[in-house]
């Protein structure tokens, strides 16, 4: 399934920089009202701010309402996101759980998703790898590494005022080609 309002991004492991790149994209597309998503595998409790939109054996979505958290989710509402939403999801659920918030989503807005397991599913209008020498917990993403894919380096994030991406007519675009 081809999906070309839709950014994906992955990252060498966690503290890679994932949300960082989120937020700056939002931040640089504020006028084009991102619905951003977070998608992770991992049960946590909920912070203040999440409400339920859906909860079932094996998943959870909630929108997120606080913007004053360091959470992800929080993090990109506060950079200017539209909507933001969260899920906890096992992998069998995960196609069924992006196309459940997909609903939601007005066709051709520009949609920016955090899940790098989102990617063995569904082809985005664009998919980006961030890596950093500062990296947790790496995680072997070689298999997505063999997909087409735009490689951003965290670092270089902090040397540059502009994220060479745009989107024009409802496609996500590497700029760097």
């Amino acid at each position: 399934m081809t999906i070309p309002n839709l950014l994906i991004i992955a990252g060498t492991g966690t503290k890679s920089g994932k949300t960082s790149l989120a937020c700056r994209i939002i931040e640089q597309f504020s006028n084009l009202e991102i619905i951003a998503v977070k998608i992770t595998p991992h049960f946590h409790e909920t912070t203040e701010g999440l409400v339920v939109k859906s909860e079932e054996q094996g998943y959870a979505i909630y929108e997120e309402t606080n913007r004053e958290t360091s959470k992800d989710t929080s993090r990109m509402l506060k950079s200017g996101a539209k909507k933001v939403w969260f899920a906890k999801v096992w992998d069998n659920q995960l196609l069924n759980v992006f196309n459940e918030i997909m609903k939601e989503v007005p066709e051709g807005t520009p949609v920016i998703c955090e899940s790098p397991a989102l990617r063995n599913f569904v082809e985005p209008g664009l998919f980006v790898i961030i890596t950093s020498s500062t990296t947790n917990k790496i995680k072997d993403i070689s298999h997505l590494k063999k997909l087409p894919h735009v490689m951003i380096k965290y670092e270089d994030l902090q040397n540059t005022d502009k994220i060479p991406i745009d989107f024009i007519d409802g496609n996500w675009h590497d700029l760097t080609v």
